[in-house]
């Protein structure tokens, strides 16, 4: 038994004919409304041209008749036979037409030699071919009933206005072609336009599909919605560029830097094993091998902790407080261990700076920033902590813009450009820092810190020694309120 042959699948439409491309859709869009509207505006002019020419003749039409009929009112018959002769004398163009008949349907007075058959009514407007003497022309009539039977048919010749119709109506049928080809035209250029920026946009994006990540949306420096669109995805992909170098980064400082405390302790508890020539001798070693596990665990911890803090979930324990107090604590604990160094410890606080944010997440970073200061100034050298508030413009309402400026100095050997530049990538450590203890997740975990704070970290060299300043901007209160009712913050 054989199994059915199935069919082959459908080749794909052209892209001009898939009616599911969005190009297609919007030119279609673009096209009927351009044509729509043109139709409109069209029809506007042809109603309002032809349409007062029409009422031109009908009121002059109108107008004769209460003349006449007011003659009639006063002469009767006779009167009305001799303001109609006369009418007909001035008529220069030839363009009036009257007919009075009694009541036994005789021509009484007027241009025209009998009653039109298909006068079959009065008070009603009809259009009647007029035999003239070269042609046939085409007059607007009426009829109205007077007295004692006689019957009174008043027109126009409207042959002129009906050419002049006939040609309006084939300019603008004309025009309504013309700009049905602009309209298919110009959709057509509007779809391959907008073709180009998708099949760009795939085509960038496709190749960051199959690795490339150096590639970019192209903006065309029009300032419009879709630039705005392309610079927005380009920020995104510069993020995710620096999340994976940071990743690629921490992967191989894991490699590298956890590899060595992990085999040292390898080493230690395989040699105590094989040398130890007593129980105090191999618990020595297993403690030594103990201590630099924790390390390692240490690492990890500072590792997760940093990746929370960039997550953003902390934020939601951001609080209104003083800062100073909080300064004050972290000091008075370093204040001890710069003294044991024989280093000085000087604070250059105000007696007051109100902040928004987390404090024990705050008073960490500055803890790594003076411990940092500690690790690497001489003897006899001085470590300074100091903060202001700086006004850096002004809002919209007119408060002022404010930010915060917390610094922390010391007199060591300071950092060169390139390696302050590094300074806080993970695990990264200086050369004048490989002998100190540290793991290079200090800086790293300040700069998270910070920016959770929507600040900047900044390196800077004292001449001797290093500066560290942090920058926070401070949010006015009804941003901070929002920010503690739960709303997301507005950018600063």
């Amino acid at each position: 038994m054989t199994a059915p042959v199935s069919s082959p699948p459908a080749s794909p439409q052209p892209g001009f004919l898939r009616l599911r491309s969005v190009s297609l859709r919007f030119a279609l869009v673009y096209g009927t409304l351009f044509v729509c509207s043109a139709a409109l505006f069209f029809s506007f002019i042809w109603w309002g041209t032809a349409g007062l020419l029409e009422h031109q003749v009908e009121q002059a039409i109108t107008l004769d008749s209460r003349s006449l009929f007011n003659i009639w009112e006063e002469s009767g018959p006779t009167g009305l036979t001799m303001v109609i002769d006369d009418r007909l004398e001035q008529d220069v163009d030839d363009n009036a037409l009257y007919l009075l008949i009694n009541k036994d349907r005789k021509w009484v007075a007027g241009n025209l030699s009998e009653w039109p058959h298909q006068i079959t009514s009065d008070q009603r407007w009809f259009n009647l071919p007029v035999q003239r003497a070269f042609a046939q022309d085409t007059a607007k009539v009426r009829a109205y009933a007077l007295p004692e039977g006689y019957r009174l048919l008043i027109g126009r010749d409207i042959s002129g206005r009906t050419l002049l119709r006939k040609m309006l109506t084939d300019t603008l049928l004309w025009a309504c072609l013309m700009l049905i080809l602009l309209a298919v035209g110009g959709g057509w250029l509007i779809r391959r336009l907008f073709r180009h920026v998708i099949q760009s946009i795939s085509r960038t994006t496709q190749a960051i599909t199959h690795g490339d990540m150096s590639r970019r949306m192209p903006v065309q420096g029009t300032d419009d919605e879709l630039d705005e669109i392309a610079i927005t995805i380009n920020e995104m992909l510069d993020r995710i560029s620096r999340l994976m170098e940071g990743v690629r980064q921490v992967s191989n400082a894991i490699a590298h830097d956890l590899r060595t405390p992990i085999a040292r302790a390898r080493a230690q508890l395989e040699d105590a094993a094989l040398h130890a020539k007593s129980e105090a001798e191999l618990r020595a070693a297993m403690e030594q091998a103990a201590s630099n596990l924790d390390n390692v665990t240490a690492i990890f911890e500072a590792l997760l902790r940093i990746a929370q803090i960039e997550s953003g979930a902390r934020r939601s324990a951001f609080v209104q407080f003083d800062l100073v107090p909080a300064l004050q604590d972290v000091a008075d604990l370093y204040q001890a261990v710069a003294e044991e160094h024989g280093l000085k410890c000087v604070r250059q606080l105000p007696d007051h700076l109100p902040f928004f944010g987390d404090r024990a997440m705050f008073q960490q970073a500055v803890a790594n920033l003076l411990d940092n200061a500690i690790k690497f100034s001489p003897p006899n050298g001085t470590v300074t902590l100091s903060a202001e508030i700086l006004t850096t413009g002004r809002r919209s309402d007119g408060s002022s813009d404010q930010q915060l400026s917390l610094s922390v100095t010391d007199e060591g050997v300071g950092m060169n450009d390139a390696d302050m530049a590094r300074a806080s990538e993970r695990f990264f450590r200086a050369e004048q820092a490989r002998h100190t203890p540290g793991s290079g997740l200090g800086l790293s975990l300040v700069e998270a810190i910070v920016h959770l704070h929507d600040g900047q970290l900044q390196l800077a060299s004292n001449t001797p020694g290093l500066l560290a300043r942090i920058t926070v901007p401070l949010p006015d209160e009804a941003t901070a309120s929002s920010e503690r009712a739960g709303d997301p913050p507005p950018p600063f």
